[in-house]
Parts: C-alpha cells; sequence; structure tokens
C-alpha cells in the first residue's frame, strides 16, 4: 500500500502526527502532501489564478501554500504521488452533517474520490475538558483504516470517519456504526461588536437526529458514513 496523507490543520498538526503513526504501524509506506498553515473550514476551495509554493520537508514530505483541496491535486499532478488510498486527518474536531460541506477535510477525500482514488476523512471529535490522547487515536485509526480499506463500496464514494472523544483508560476501540450525516443544522448566532459581528455556536449542543453521525459520535461510539461525490 502506498497512501497520501493529509489535512486541513497544517503539515505540523498532532493529528497528522498520528496518521503517520497508524501507517507505520500498519507497514504501510505514505507521502505526506499537507497544507503549510492551518485552512480549518475552507470546504473545496482550489487555487488556480496563483502560483502555489511547495516546500520539500525531507523525503516523501510537502508543505503546500495552498488548501488540502489544493494539496491532493498537487500531489496527483505535479510531484507524481500514485497512492492506492487518500486519508485525511486526524481532525482536531468533529465533521457531521452539515460539516461535510465546509471542512477541508472532507473536501481532500472528496478531491481524491473525484479522481477515483479510495479516499477516507477521519476527524476526532473534541470535548473541552478532555484531553486528546493522540497515541490512543493512532492505534484506533490503525484498526479503523484496515477495516474499512477492506470493504467494497461504489467508485467515486468515499468514508467519512469520527471518532468519539473518550476519558483516559477507555482504550478498546469504541464500536463502528455505519450511519448517515446528520440532516439537522448546527445553530448559530451573531454578536454585534464594534468590528462587526461575531460568530458563536455551541457544537455540543447540535441536534442529534436519531440514527446519524452526531447521535453516533456523540454516544461513544465511531460514525462511518459513506458520502459519494
Amino acid at each position: 500500500m502506498h497512501v497520501l496523507l493529509t489535512n486541513d490543520d497544517g503539515i505540523s498538526a498532532p493529528g497528522l502526527q498520528a496518521l503517520e503513526s497508524a501507517m507505520q504501524q500498519l507497514g504501510w509506506q505514505f507521502t505526506v502532501v499537507a497544507p503549510a498553515m492551518e485552512h480549518s473550514q475552507c470546504g473545496h476551495r482550489v487555487t488556480t489564478h496563483q502560483h502555489l509554493k511547495v516546500e520539500t520537508l525531507g523525503v516523501n514530505r510537502h508543505a503546500v501554500h495552498g488548501t488540502p483541496a489544493d494539496c491532493v491535486r498537487l500531489a496527483l499532478f505535479a510531484l507524481d504521488v500514485k497512492p492506492d488510498l487518500v486519508l485525511s486527518g486526524v481532525n482536531a474536531g468533529g465533521n457531521m452533517g452539515q460539516d461535510v460541506v465546509i471542512s477541508g477535510t472532507v473536501a481532500a477525500a472528496r478531491e481524491a474520490a473525484y479522481h477515483g482514488i479510495r479516499a477516507m476523512a477521519l476527524s476526532h471529535y473534541l470535548i473541552r475538558e478532555l484531553a486528546v490522547d493522540w497515541q490512543r487515536t493512532s492505534a484506533w485509526i490503525s484498526e479503523i483504516v484496515r477495516e474499512t480499506q477492506a470493504q467494497d463500496h461504489p467508485h467515486s464514494a468515499f468514508w467519512n470517519i469520527n471518532l468519539p472523544h473518550l476519558p483516559a483508560g477507555h482504550n478498546t476501540l469504541p464500536p463502528r456504526i455505519h450511519c448517515q450525516p446528520a440532516r439537522s443544522p448546527l445553530q448559530v448566532s451573531y454578536r454585534k461588536e464594534a468590528e462587526g459581528y461575531a460568530y458563536s455556536a455551541s457544537y455540543a449542543s447540535r441536534p442529534r437526529d436519531p440514527g446519524s453521525d452526531v447521535e453516533t459520535c456523540f454516544g461513544g461510539k465511531v460514525s462511518v458514513s459513506l458520502l459519494r461525490v
């Protein structure tokens, strides 16, 4: 297996390091092509009217001054990466429901699927009061990727996977539940300030549509959704 790794939190993000560690546990070869800086919630934006600068930081490791979707396109069409699989993440924060159209993490996997390459977007829901155990995350991801990669799915589809945030000591991989993205939107508000309107929302308070990825992940299980491009 040769895997292309990317994300939207930036090439130095701990979630990407956890993903690299998972690949090492699996014994799979990988190439990292990730944004030089964070591009969270940039959606499927691509750069077409500016030059894209690429910094080679080591063997099979490149930082792109562009978006997650840019990273996948450059890897495939400029850097001569020929992956069997594209993994995007592990995002620090959930990507469920309407997040899938906003998320740069999901966009990178979607871009790969457009080109007929198997792909997964991997995210870790966060509870503010709990520290993230990235070592545990890496172990879970290696098992999830091995398990999911073996499953058949339609052409031009990709997986969107969200890990729950469990307290320390819960080391066993939670059940993986196949589900659909939630339909109910995240409730947002804006606070008027001198500079303009400041965005506010409570992610943890979003509606838990029955049988949805939100209900699954918030309930302590791994949500697994097959999305079509």
